[in-house]
């Protein structure tokens, strides 16, 4: 199927009085990233309620006037170029209903900083000329001013710029570190081998069933064994299990079950793993946004790591949808203070005193399931660890 193509015709901007629109981007967001549970996820434009008071909208230092958007750039860039809080893009976005998905941004847009009613807003202008994911070169350069002409222009969806790289969080999305407990029971399920072997290797036929939606021939999945289960550090109730990758498996005969052989492996594959699609794809277009309520959660796990010391790293956290969570939340990470013991009070016994928690970098939400979600570290300012504290930034 060829990718939705649309076309629009480019306006002259119309002032809009009925403020930011919540509209959706793209029709049925929702997704499901095992077969399973979907993660929820919400457009450009939908906005936390209660929305901060418009005095704490803070410009950044040194923000420009105007922006022209390039490949490569995210939604995350780009607001944190504009605002000292990034999170706050939602009070400050202007929806001009005559461009069509007006909540989309692509390469080429230029981004105006405006005042409206004594308040910053950014509105976005068609002006570049686009063919078919081509940009064509109109002269526009840094220093030059910019001319706006009515111009038809063709592009893709897919071309919109995302909140965040996708690029960061692939390899977690088809090879998680943990799995719900919903993902752990739903996931397609390795029933038996070829001459009923306990345990499997690569070049070893495995029959698998529970699929939701038939594979097809040729179709690659990654093997993930359930580990040992992870229990909310707050209140020990279970929220999931180890997800281990254990390797791929390409379908070759389809039924029930369906065959498969294992291509590769990085550890025995056993009788009840679980499989799950290598082309695994979460739409990121979404702003960034404060949480409507208070959060006060944990980092259960980081992938690949035991600690983060840079941005875009996969983290998993125990909080979800039933604590008020939404994709594209930004939370704060903080480092909780240690109790040291007082010498110095002058009395008999030394008492202990806490520290205060420290902050050490921002996570945005991309996956959210009922008791845990999944973030993007996207700005670490110190080490950040597992069972760190996350709260409302």
């Amino acid at each position: 199927m060829s990718r939705p193509m649309r076309i629009a015709q480019q306006f002259s901007l119309a002032v809009f009085s009925g403020g930011l629109t919540m509209l959706a981007a793209f029709a049925g967001t929702a997704v499901s990233t095992a077969q399973a549970e979907p993660a929820k996820t919400v457009a450009y434009g939908q906005v936390a309620d209660p929305s901060p008071a418009p005095d704490q909208v803070r410009l950044a230092s040194g923000h420009p006037e105007q922006y022209v958007v390039k490949r490569g750039d995210t939604l995350w860039d780009i607001s944190s170029m504009f605002l000292q809080d990034p999170w706050f893009w939602p009070e400050i976005w202007y929806v001009n209903e005559q461009i069509e998905n007006p909540h989309l941004i692509y390469p080429g847009d230029i981004l105006n900083l405006i005042w409206m009613e004594g308040r910053p807003r950014i509105m976005v202008d068609r002006g570049v000329e686009v063919d078919r994911g081509v940009e064509v070169d109109t002269g526009v350069s840094r220093g030059d001013a910019i001319k706006v002409s009515p111009r038809i222009r063709y592009e893709s969806l897919d071309d919109a710029i995302t909140s965040i790289p996708y690029a960061s969080i692939k390899a977690f999305l088809s090879k998680p570190s943990v799995l719900s407990k919903r993902q752990a029971r739903n996931l397609p399920y390795i029933l038996s081998s070829l001459d009923n072997h306990l345990v499997s290797g690569s070049g070893n036929t495995v029959y698998a069933r529970g699929f939701k939606s038939p594979p097809r021939i040729g179709e690659v999945f990654n093997v993930i064994h359930i580990g040992e289960e992870i229990r909310d550090p707050d209140d020990h109730k279970l929220i999931g299990y180890d997800g281990i990758y254990s390797g791929e498996a390409k379908a070759t005969r389809l039924g029930d079950p369906t065959s498969l052989v294992l291509v590769s492996t990085t550890r025995e594959v056993l009788n009840g793993d679980r499989l799950l699609r290598d082309n695994q794809h979460v739409p990121l277009n979404f702003f960034p946004s404060a949480p409507a309520q208070r959060i006060e959660g944990r980092i259960i796990s980081i992938l690949d790591a035991i600690s983060v010391t840079g941005s875009n790293q996969v983290v998993v956290i125990n909080r979800g949808t039933r604590h008020g969570l939404e994709v594209g939340n930004i939370l704060t990470v903080f480092h909780k203070g240690e109790s040291v013991r007082d010498r110095f009070s002058g009395g008999l016994f030394a008492r202990k005193v806490s520290l205060p928690d420290e902050p050490a970098g921002k996570m945005m939400v991309f996956m959210v399931y009922d008791r845990i979600s999944y973030a993007l570290i996207v700005d670490a300012t110190r080490e950040i660890k597992k069972l760190d504290l996350v709260r409302n930034p």
